[in-house]
C-alpha cells in the first residue's frame, strides 16, 4: 500500500541542505512508484526549489508533500540545546512525523549526535534494548555487503552492548539475504586469536558463543573486512566511527588518483578508454556514496543518517535504505529477537 511507505526527509539538515535533497527526492519518485515523500523545512525555500526542480507532477498526486518547520539544527551544534530549544527544527518534525504515524521513515543528513538524542527522546528505545547503534554496508571482494555497528553512537559500549549490537545486525543482514542464509558475525578485534583484545571483547566473545541464535564466528581483524569473512562485524562506536572514515577516505583517494592519473597527459587519456570496462565497476563498487544510509538501529521507529556531505546519488541510497527497512519491518523484528534471546538467555538485567 502506498500509505505504508512514506518517508520524512529533513530537508534543511547537512553541509547541502535543499541542494541535494530536492533533486535526491525527485529522483527517488521517479524509480520507486509506490513511495511518498515529505520534505520538512522551511516551505518558501523548499517552493523554490520545486520550482526549478519540475516537481508538479507528483504534488498533484500527492506523492510530494511539504511540512514547515521554522527552524534547523546546524551541524555543529550542541545535541542537548537541539533537544531542549529547537522543537520546531526541520529534524524533530520529521522524527515526529514517524512517531504520529503519518510516516514510516525518516532520513536526515544533519547533526548526527542531535539526529540520536532527538529520536531517542522521540521514539523511545524498542524493548530490551538499552542503546541504538548505527549500522552502515561496506563493499567487499565478494560483491556483498558487509554490516558494521556500531559507527558513532556509543563511543564506549559494555559487552552486553555488544550483544545487543551482535543481535540487532544479524537481523538487518539478513533482511539483505536469500532466504535460509545465516549471517556470519564477528567482533572486530586487534587479533584473531582468544587471548587478543579488552576485557569487554573477551566477556561479549564469551557471551556470543553461548547465544545459538547468531551465527558467531569469532574475532576478525579490520584488514578482512573486506574480503567477506564476515557479514555483520560488531565493535564500539569509537572504533567504528575511526574504521568508517579510514575506509571512506582510503575508497576517496584511490579514485581520485586514478582519475589524476588518467589526466596526465593524451596517451594517459587514451589509456583511459581500454581501461573503463575494468575501472568502471572497480569504482562503482568502491564508491562510499553507494553505501550511504546508516541505520540507527534499536529505536521504535525508522531513522537513517546520511552523511552530511553526501552527494544527490548518496542522499537517495539513503533514502532507499529506509524503503528496504519499512519492507522488511526491521524495528519489529529486532524487537522480538532481541526480548526472546535476553530472556531465554538470562542476559537481562
Amino acid at each position: 500500500m502506498l500509505s505504508d511507505k512514506t518517508i520524512a526527509l529533513d530537508a534543511m539538515g547537512g553541509d547541502n541542505g535543499l541542494k541535494v535533497v530536492v533533486p535526491a527526492a525527485l529522483g527517488i519518485l521517479e524509480k520507486h512508484p509506490n513511495i511518498r515523500l515529505i520534505l520538512v523545512g522551511d516551505q518558501a525555500q523548499i517552493e523554490r526549489r520545486f520550482r526549478s526542480n519540475k516537481a508538479a507532477k507528483f504534488i498533484k498526486t500527492d506523492r510530494l508533500r511539504i511540512k514547515h518547520a521554522s527552524e534547523c539544527v546546524s551541524m555543529d551544534e550542541s545535541p542537548a540545546l537541539a533537544l531542549r530549544n529547537k522543537k520546531d527544527s526541520s529534524m524533530r518534525v520529521a522524527i515526529n512525523l514517524v512517531k504520529q504515524g503519518e510516516a514510516q521513515a525518516c532520513v536526515s543528513a544533519g547533526n548526527t549526535g542531535a539526529l540520536m538524542a532527538t529520536a531517542r527522546f522521540v521514539l523511545k528505545m524498542l524493548p530490551g534494548v538499552d542503546r541504538p547503534a548505527m549500522i552502515s554496508a561496506l563493499p567487499t571482494t565478494l560483491g556483498k555487503p558487509a554490516y558494521m555497528l556500531d559507527l558513532g553512537a556509543n563511543v564506549e559500549c559494555s559487552a552486553r552492548h555488544l550483544v545487543e549490537y551482535a543481535i540487532m545486525g544479524s537481523i538487518v543482514a539478513q533482511a539483505a539475504m536469500p532466504p535460509g542464509e545465516r549471517p556470519k558475525v564477528a567482533l572486530l578485534n586487534i587479533g584473531s586469536e582468544d587471548i587478543k583484545g579488552t576485557s569487554i571483547i573477551k566477556e561479549a566473545s564469551q557471551l556470543l558463543n553461548e547465544l545459538k541464535v547468531v551465527n558467531y564466528i569469532g574475532y576478525i581483524e579490520a584488514n578482512d573486512v573486506f574480503q567477506a569473512k564476515a557479514d555483520v562485524v560488531v565493535c564500539d562506536g569509537f572504533v567504528g566511527n575511526v574504521a568508517l572514515k579510514t575506509c571512506e577516505g582510503t575508497a576517496r583517494f584511490i579514485l581520485r588518483g586514478i582519475k589524476q592519473g588518467f589526466k596526465k597527459n593524451l596517451f594517459t587519456r587514451f589509456c583511459a578508454l581500454f581501461m573503463l570496462p575494468v575501472i568502471g565497476p572497480i569504482k562503482k563498487r568502491i564508491d562510499p556514496a553507494r553505501y550511504n544510509g546508516a541505520s540507527l538501529l534499536g529505536l521504535n521507529g525508522i531513522v537513517i543518517k546520511s552523511h552530511g556531505n553526501t552527494s544527490v546519488i548518496g542522499y537517495m541510497h539513503a533514502i532507499e535504505e529506509a524503503i528496504l527497512e519499512i519492507e522488511k519491518n526491521i524495528p519489529e523484528q529486532i524487537s522480538h529477537r532481541v526480548e526472546e534471546v535476553l530472556q531465554n538467555s538470562g542476559h537481562e538485567e
